[in-house]
């Protein structure tokens, strides 16, 4: 009996990524409080809303929702522990369903991005840090200009979130 053999490709190609790095002379307890309290916990039922087909409540959420929210808070920091101590340092998913929904439609490879990954850490010198990379840098990736669009909306965006937050 014959075996079908079935092959899979790989592709590859190398991305110029622009990371972006906010400094601020507030305690990360500071910084942090300030962005959990700018950026709503992703109200859970929205993913319902998008998946059952709900067009009333995805239009709400789109027109009376937060431009973003945090999907996911991990504490880095505690992963630090056995090494050199506990750290302060907190790794979040921000982002916005409706808005990834915006980009997937064309381009699927664009859920890799979807949300965004922010860290915020306090460093050497006391100061509260973010770090990220900035959304329209990877997604002009897919040569997609309504992708990259959505892209440079999350550049401004996230951006003025975060500055927010670290704002003295």
């Amino acid at each position: 009996m014959a075996q079908a053999t079935t092959q899979a490709n790989l592709t590859s190609h190398t991305l110029a990524v622009e990371h972006i790095r906010i400094s601020s002379n507030r305690s990360f307890a500071e910084v942090r409080q300030k962005l959990e309290a700018t950026l709503p916990k992703l109200d859970a039922s929205i993913a319902g809303a998008l998946s059952s087909g709900d067009q009333k409540r995805a239009k709400d959420y789109d027109d009376t929702g937060p431009e973003l929210s945090i999907f996911e808070k991990r504490d880095h920091g505690a992963l630090l522990q056995i090494f050199a101590g506990r750290r302060n340092a907190l790794q979040y998913e921000i982002g916005n369903p409706l808005t990834a929904s915006k980009m997937t439609r064309y381009q699927l490879g664009a859920a890799l991005y979807a949300p965004l990954r922010v860290v915020l850490f306090e460093d050497e010198e006391g100061k509260s840090v973010f770090e990220y990379d900035k959304p329209s840098s990877f997604f002009g990736q897919y040569g997609d200009e309504r992708v990259t669009e959505v892209g440079r909306y999350l550049d401004t965006t996230l951006e003025a979130a975060l500055r927010e937050a670290a704002q003295e």
